[in-house]
């Protein structure tokens, strides 16, 4: 008879503990926290908004250099300026895209909300249309004066119409909104609220449409108020895109405007 083989307990063996560099697992119930939108800041609003006067600058002289060396005449002002404002922007938003895509290493458009919410399109043309009415009639009742500016004069003539149309319902509202609307106004919202935010930053892209007016304070006070309008529809919908979209249509009925009155420029453009 064979002996029986001894049976004793095994005693499991500790389980390795973790390399010391390996994080510890997050409890499920502790969700990743979101990232903190905008995660940009005041500094880099002032370095942006800085760099807008030396870009628009070196715009001007680029298109001066090339008419001078290829001896180009040009008989209207705004045939100048408009391709002079289309390079310095250019070189503005090159430099707020090596801001986010270089220094942050963050998408451009999506860190800019350049995205598609509601309401949708057609939506934000309609009321584009309804805050060019409005303002219209906000300039009716301030009396608005009409008066010579500098904008009457760069639509001294049909082609410079036709140009600055184009511009102004284009590369104009698509620059200006991610400038202001969707660079500027999220910080402010952050600091001051959505209401405050909307406010503030309305009231220098207001300013920056002022020396177009012989610095006429109603002007400037319509085109601000016309800022909240596109700074609401972006805090509503989320959107800059939704924003441009209306703000290209409040221009082009003032552009529509303007053509049926036969270059009379409406006083509250």
């Amino acid at each position: 008879m064979e002996n029986e083989a001894d049976i004793s307990p095994v005693t499991p063996e500790p389980a390795p503990a973790p390399p010391p560099d390996v994080p510890a697992a997050t409890p499920p119930d502790e969700a990743p926290r979101p990232e903190a939108y905008p995660f940009w800041g005041y500094a880099d609003v002032i370095v942006f908004f800085g760099l807008a006067f030396p870009c628009l600058l070196v715009g001007a002289l680029t298109v001066k250099l090339f008419l001078w060396v290829f001896h180009i005449h040009v008989h209207s002002l705004a045939l100048e300026l408009v391709p002079a404002q289309f390079l310095g922007y250019g070189f503005l938003f090159f430099a707020l895209y090596l801001l986010l895509k270089v220094h942050y290493r963050r998408p451009f458009w999506q860190s800019l909300r350049w995205v598609e919410t509601r309401p949708g399109l057609g939506r934000a043309v309609l009321y584009g249309f309804l805050l060019a009415f409005s303002v219209a009639l906000l300039g009716s009742a301030l009396r608005t004066p009409d008066i010579q500016t500098p904008m009457k004069q760069l639509l001294s003539d049909r082609a410079s119409m036709v140009l600055i149309a184009i511009f102004a319902v284009t590369l104009g509202p698509l620059c200006e909104e991610l400038a202001f609307r969707g660079f500027l106004q999220p910080v402010l919202v952050r600091s001051f609220g959505p209401a405050g935010g909307i406010v503030l930053s309305a009231i220098p892209f207001g300013l920056l449409h002022l020396s177009q007016y012989g610095g006429s304070w109603r002007h400037g006070l319509l085109i601000s108020v016309a800022g909240m309008g596109f700074g609401w529809m972006r805090q509503a919908s989320g959107s800059t895109r939704t924003a441009t979209v209306m703000h290209a249509a409040y221009n082009f009925i003032f552009f529509a405007a303007l053509f049926t009155q036969k270059g009379n420029l409406p006083a509250s453009w």
